[in-house]
């Protein structure tokens, strides 16, 4: 992993949905299985961290998904799968995996990205964006989760990045 500070944590590529499932796996789905319904349907795309050394280190899938809290988004997609390494959270794996895929998502025409965030990650969503429209929802087995959303800029390299830069302060106010 590259200490430069303004070097990206990590290589961001698109990968098979394979790639992700042992991170996926030890982090978000521990005893259940590791696929998801459409992990492998051609409209599905799914992106991993990479480290200089190769180790994967952050996974994220999205696909084009109505949103159940916006229905009037033309082209909403869903962000599911995320996970990062617990030796990587905080150093920007998460944010460059979620800004990828948002400028993907943007190239396919999306206009909305909608995630069922685990209540304990609903801040990082936060921090990067992402709204919250839904009160807290118990989604079995896993626990407590928040619906949010975040509307996908038009022609923007980085989603992320421009909308904390738009944010006074950035988006946690800080």
């Amino acid at each position: 992993m590259s200490t430069d500070a303004g070097a990206p944590p990590a290589i961001i590529e698109e990968v098979a949905a394979g790639v992700t499932y042992p991170l996926r796996g030890a982090v978000l789905r521990v005893g259940r299985p590791v696929e998801i319904s459409g992990d492998d349907d051609p409209a599905t795309f799914h992106l991993a961290a990479r480290t200089e050394d190769g180790q994967i280190v952050g996974v994220v899938r999205f696909h084009p998904d109505p949103c159940p809290w916006r229905p009037e988004a033309r082209a909403a997609w869903q962000l599911r799968g995320m996970a990062t390494d617990p030796a990587v959270r905080g150093a920007g794996v998460g944010r460059a995996l979620v800004a990828e895929g948002l400028t993907r998502v943007a190239r396919r025409g999306g206009d909305l990205v909608w995630c069922d965030a685990r209540a304990a990650a609903s801040g990082f969503y936060a921090r990067i964006g992402f709204a919250v429209v839904t009160e807290p929802y118990e989604l079995a087995p896993i626990g407590p989760h928040l619906g949010m959303v975040i509307e996908v800029p038009r022609n923007d390299r980085d989603p992320v990045s421009r909308r904390r830069a738009a944010t006074p302060g950035g988006v946690d106010g800080v």
